[in-house]
């Protein structure tokens, strides 16, 4: 990761990865399963739900459709 980005930037991804995560857990889908229904791969996935980087909101919208969620439910404040 960068060492230039705030504290906060790196806070607020990890906070999207954790509820992409149980939210995903919580639909009883593996990352495998998510990626492939989201046209993305596993490792976008992971990465993602490990705070890793910065998602794409394309990819956040079909996630949040996925989980059956608002895109706001999702992304911090």
């Amino acid at each position: 990761m960068p060492a230039d980005l705030p504290p906060w930037i790196l806070d607020h991804r990890r906070t999207l990865g954790d509820r992409i995560r149980d939210r995903r857990v919580w639909c009883n889908l593996t990352q495998e399963q998510l990626a492939h229904r989201a046209g993305i791969s596993r490792d976008t996935v992971q990465r993602i739900e490990g705070g890793q980087n910065d998602a794409r909101i394309s990819h956040l919208w079909r996630i949040a459709r996925i989980l059956k969620c608002s895109l706001a439910d999702l992304v911090p404040e």
